[in-house]
């Protein structure tokens, strides 16, 4: 169409089909030519300022796109998703109540050494200790401790499970120690803390199994070897309920322990509290939870409201709530409430 213009062209059944030596038709080739010659000058000049801007905006969109879109396929897939958001939630000393005592020696013994340790590096006594060890009862925030100890320290918390460092072949066991404190090494200043640290390194005798014997002198040993390097910020803290089921080795390799207790008799509470029903005992705790928020209130100290705070519930808060609980209940018993008009 290009070579010959419409008013010379004989109609297409008459026109003389022109081939060259390749057997391509000429009307076909000059066409090829031609569109090839308009495509490599298209090419060839160059962008313009709005073309360039408008082809990085459409690659920038198209590449967000693709990444958001594989993360929220990726997030949607992964079986640890719900993990990995509690793990990212800190605890911080606001959390715990209760323990002052022990939140202060810990700030002394493990976070200051950690902090400052370009003042303290020349002097091996005053260096964070390799084994802290918490002890109490069921429930009084030794985990928390651990956590917010980790948080406040700025460390690194590896949370070990006996079952990571359980595997049924032979001699995987010890590995996985290793693979542990490569990686607490790695990343320090870190914490390896291991909850009910009782159930796998409790005392030795003659009838534990030969691969658990060998992980735990396998375990003691690499834990030995922080205290060699003493630059090495490196701490590792268990939790128990159960001290005494504890080796004596791994007493000795936990030099500073700290009793983890709240400063309330339970049992004390529990014979006072005896014949309440379990509504009676959530009644009575938030009546002692109140106390401490109408102190608090009426307190007419400035620094007290500026640092925002109100203090644990302690035992005389659950004296006089388990005394006002006892004195509605009597009457209630004594049909005191029916002589009251209630309109």
């Amino acid at each position: 169409q290009l070579c010959h213009p419409p008013e010379s062209r004989p109609p297409r059944s008459l026109q003389p089909r022109r081939e060259n030596a390749a057997g391509i038709c000429s009307r076909c080739f000059c066409s090829w030519v031609t569109i090839k010659m308009v495509h490599a000058e298209a090419f060839s000049r160059p962008l313009s300022r709005n073309e360039v801007v408008g082809l990085i905006f459409r690659l920038t969109v198209f590449g967000a796109v693709t990444y958001f879109t594989i993360k929220w396929m990726v997030d949607a897939i992964d079986p640890t998703r719900k993990q990995k958001l509690e793990a990212q939630k800190q605890v911080t000393w606001s959390d715990i109540a209760g323990l002052d005592d022990v939140i202060t020696d810990l700030k002394d013994t493990v976070i200051l050494p950690i902090k400052k340790k370009h003042l303290l590096e020349n002097s091996r006594l005053l260096q964070p200790p390799k084994g802290v060890l918490l002890y109490g009862p069921l429930g009084c925030g030794k985990t928390l401790i651990a956590k917010a100890t980790a948080k406040e320290a700025g460390c690194r918390c590896i949370n070990l499970q006996p079952s990571t460092l359980t595997d049924k072949w032979y001699g995987e066991s010890q590995k996985l120690a290793a693979a542990v404190f490569s990686l607490a090494i790695k990343l320090q200043p870190s914490i390896i803390f291991t909850d009910e640290i009782d159930s796998f390194l409790r005392n030795c005798s003659s009838s534990d199994h030969e691969a658990a014997a060998m992980m735990k002198a396998q375990f003691m040993s690499l834990w030995d070897g922080l205290d060699t390097d003493h630059s090495c910020q490196v701490i590792v803290m268990g939790a128990t309920n159960r001290p005494q089921d504890l080796d004596s080795a791994i007493m000795r390799r936990t030099p500073t322990r700290f009793h983890i207790n709240q400063h309330v008799d339970l049992l004390e509470v529990a014979q006072e509290t005896d014949g309440f029903s379990g509504s009676d005992l959530k009644e009575m705790c938030r009546d002692a939870a109140l106390l401490c928020v109408r102190e608090y209130v009426n307190s007419t100290s400035e620094e007290s409201h500026d640092e925002d705070e109100i203090r644990p519930v302690q035992q005389q808060d659950l004296h006089r709530a388990i005394e006002k609980m006892k004195k509605s209940k009597d009457a209630a018993f004594q049909n005191v409430l029916t002589h009251v008009c209630l309109d």
